[in-house]
């Protein structure tokens, strides 16, 4: 599939099937643009103004247009303009909103004889109003970080967006796009834009996307906010309360971890690659908003997974945004590639042993999840068929991260030569950027870039047919060598074994183990294998050792420790669970992982029910929206 020659237009291609998430009819229409003028207002939590869509024609005598839409969003008008067919002033137009699925509505506009005109250009302006919907998160300030302004922010992946504005909500439809965006004083606005500029006496920002991006990209994020260069080409946003502490974790590496990328993998495309750091209530970790990454503040707790998920976020520069997943069955042609560009970045940044050892973190957690599901689960299938009406968005799992990026490190085994496939996902950049793809674009392609693998019939290796690899389920078939992880990786499984034990370990041989000096990834590694094996039948001694010194550290892991105090019944450190959750916003998120597998007695129980109930009333808003979702 090669690329359009005009950046701005896009339609399915024809090998694509429609996709069955979205009501809107892709197939019979190009989207060229789309404009959004919009006024946000705080006080009553809305956002009013207009859509415009610049669309053509795939086929004669369309006379229906189908958008995807949200029951949260209110339609005022619509109407519709065809230049060069002799009738200048626009035409109102008939609608209705039929249901969809519970994520969404279909808007069905009935179009003008003009507007079926195969290859001519027409305009559909939709006036509407939106409030509160999936996509739009109105933060009071009592929920910010400075608890001073309000702030709003939007999250469109997967199929939020829809509720932000009228849209071709799917990953295989692509388009540049414009904003207007018209707030009170004191209020800055950040688009996923490439380009931007504010008047200061209309209090108007204007946003330009230059390059074709799915509906799922478009993101906003209004409030207090300010920012530092951190490089030539970045920024970092955040409330004045965080801004400095976010500068100096970022530094200069963002400009790093950029250079190191285009030497892997091409030119970055976008322009500009600033950060926003939002408060807690922000429902997944990060998001890679082109030119605008969105990530929580509470990551910069932790040095080590703040650098993880901004190079993954980096590596979907190429991988995700570029190049997108046509169909959102297919996940892992976004999410398995950038954990793979992720690893390539961090190996050549920081090693190949600090990379291999966040690998054995992260298949230690999928693994973990398989053992929960079920090998034979289907969630755990590369090619996930999703049910009619099942929101995509559920089915993000490690799955689409770990199994995928077995997947390519198994493709980048083939080669034989780690540089060589390098130069074959530089390829693949430069062939698909701007489009999206299925798996077996991705195949074909990796088999005609490599004719000997093509002639040697790898796809039907048996055991590890290409086939196997995307519709079986279970674990990966293949997984990379670790082993250069394995002077951080033996003392955590050391350290895991002496506790393992039927009796407590010896005070001296667990005295020669100084977690102070272990890295994080080091300690969530020992205490993710050590809840595998809770309730310890000596978890007090576990508790008396380290207790002090987990307490100190970051969240990432003191919610692990927090889990071996409920498994375990640690009864001098609970008041330490309320504490945690009380400073943490997110307590959906904690309190489940706190809770699951919780054996502990019914005492136990009554203080993280109450801890629960204290968190609820503090948060009642956001949690009614809260997900659990990986980016």
């Amino acid at each position: 599939m090669s690329v359009s020659s005009q950046l701005n237009c896009s339609e399915i291609p024809p090998h694509l099937a429609e996709d069955p998430r979205a009501a809107a009819c892709g197939r019979l229409f190009q989207l060229r643009h789309v404009h959004l003028d919009l006024r946000l207002n705080f006080a009553v939590k809305e956002m009013s103004g207009w859509l415009v869509l610049d669309l053509l024609a795939a086929r004669p005598g369309v006379q229906t247009l189908v958008l995807d839409s949200h029951p949260s969003l209110l339609i005022h008008s619509i109407d519709c303009k065809v230049p060069g067919s002799g009738q200048d002033a626009p035409v109102s137009l008939t609608y209705r909103v039929d249901p969809f699925t519970d994520y969404g509505s279909s808007l069905n506009i009935s179009l003008p004889a003009a507007a079926a005109k195969p290859n001519r250009m027409f305009q559909i302006t939709v006036r509407y109003t939106t409030t509160d919907g999936p996509a739009i998160w109105w933060l009071d300030s009592e929920l910010t970080c400075s608890q001073s302004r309000p702030l709003v922010f939007t999250q469109g992946h997967s199929v939020c967006n829809r509720s932000f504005f009228p849209c071709f909500d799917t990953p295989a439809v692509k388009s540049t796009y414009t904003a207007t965006v018209r707030v009170p004083d004191g209020v800055t606005v950040l688009m996923s834009a490439s380009r931007s500029s504010y008047s200061k006496q209309d209090r108007v920002f204007q946003f330009s996307m230059e390059f074709p991006v799915p509906s799922y990209l478009v993101a906003l994020v209004a409030g207090e906010l300010q920012h530092v260069d951190v490089g030539p080409r970045s920024r970092v946003w955040a409330e004045p309360c965080l801004l400095s502490c976010a500068v100096n974790k970022l530094g200069g590496s963002v400009e790093r971890w950029l250079g190191v990328a285009e030497d892997l993998f091409g030119p970055y495309l976008w322009g500009r690659c600033d950060i926003v750091f939002l408060p807690p209530s922000f429902p997944i970790v990060a998001m890679e908003n082109p030119c605008l990454t969105f990530i929580i503040a509470s990551i910069l707790e932790s040095r080590e997974f703040l650098l993880i998920d901004v190079i993954h976020e980096i590596a979907h520069g190429w991988f995700g945004n570029a190049v997108t997943n046509a169909t959102w069955e297919e996940m892992w042609l976004s999410e398995g590639l950038a954990t793979y560009a992720q690893r390539r970045i961090t190996t050549e940044a920081y090693g190949e042993a600090f990379t291999c050892l966040e690998t054995v973190f992260r298949l230690d957690a999928l693994h973990r999840q398989l053992r929960l599901l079920g090998d034979n689960n289907p969630v755990s299938k590369l090619q996930v068929k999703i049910e009619p009406g099942v929101n995509p968005s559920t089915l993000m799992n490690l799955f689409t991260y770990e199994k995928g990026f077995c997947f390519v490190s198994y493709l980048s085994q083939l080669c034989g030569d780690i540089k060589r496939f390098d130069s074959f996902l530089r390829a693949y950049i430069s062939e698909f950027k701007f489009s999206s793809v299925v798996a077996q674009d991705l195949i074909d392609y990796f088999l005609g870039y490599f004719p000997e693998l093509k002639d040697s019939a790898v796809a039907q290796r048996e055991g590890l047919e290409f086939d196997r690899w995307l519709n079986g389920a279970g674990p990966p078939l293949y997984e990379p060598d670790l082993s250069a992880g394995g002077a951080l990786t033996r003392p955590v499984q050391e350290l895991c074994e002496l506790w393992a034990g039927s009796d407590p370990p010896d005070p001296q041989a667990v005295a020669t183990f100084d977690l102070s000096t272990w890295s994080t990834f080091q300690t969530v590694l020992f205490l993710d294998r050590m809840l595998d094996q809770s309730p310890l039948a000596h978890g007090t001694h576990l508790s008396s050792c380290y207790s002090a010194l987990f307490d100190g550290l970051n969240a990432e892991v003191q919610i692990r420790w927090l889990q071996m105090v409920v498994r375990n019944s640690f009864y001098p450190d609970l008041p330490r669970v309320r504490a945690f959750l009380h400073k943490h916003v997110r307590p959906k998120q904690e309190t489940v992982a706190l809770h699951r597998g919780n054996t502990a007695t019914f005492n136990t129980r009554l203080v993280i029910i109450h801890t629960i109930q204290c968190s609820l009333v503090l948060q009642q808003i956001t949690l009614q929206k809260q997900q659990i979702l990986i980016s």
